[in-house]
């Protein structure tokens, strides 16, 4: 399957979840739920969005993260493959879906306390 079109039935795949927008970055492309970064698509495989809370799943089912090499350093995001049986299983689709949801949506609202606390400091 062509990227584009993994990119397509994915979005078709998360519409229960509301809204899926695709944005093209570098070689490959980001899953958006209402601008929120929740996925990524690259070279034909699927990545979600993981945080503290939902990486003990990610790595219980074998699942490796998002890697990339910089400066010589393989580089880690919080992105981690998502499961084969999201492709098959709706039900699947959906609990995978909502733990990268869930997770984006932790981080965001995380990045407003960190920024006052920065701003703390610097005063």
């Amino acid at each position: 399957m062509a990227e584009s079109s993994l990119v397509d039935f994915v979005q078709e795949l998360f519409a229960p979840l509301g809204r899926i927008s695709a944005r093209r970055m570098f070689s490959g492309h980001g899953l958006f739920h209402e601008g929120l970064m929740f996925g990524l698509v690259f070279q034909e495989q699927l990545y979600l969005k993981v945080d503290t809370q939902s990486r003990p799943q990610f790595e219980a089912a074998d699942l490796p993260p998002f890697t990339y090499a910089r400066q010589g350093k393989v580089v880690a995001l919080s992105f981690h493959r998502a499961p084969d049986s999201v492709f098959d299983e709706p039900d699947q689709a959906r609990h995978w879906g909502m733990l990268a949801l869930t997770a984006a949506l932790r981080a965001q609202a995380a990045k407003p306390a960190k920024a006052a606390r920065v701003q703390r400091r610097a005063a």
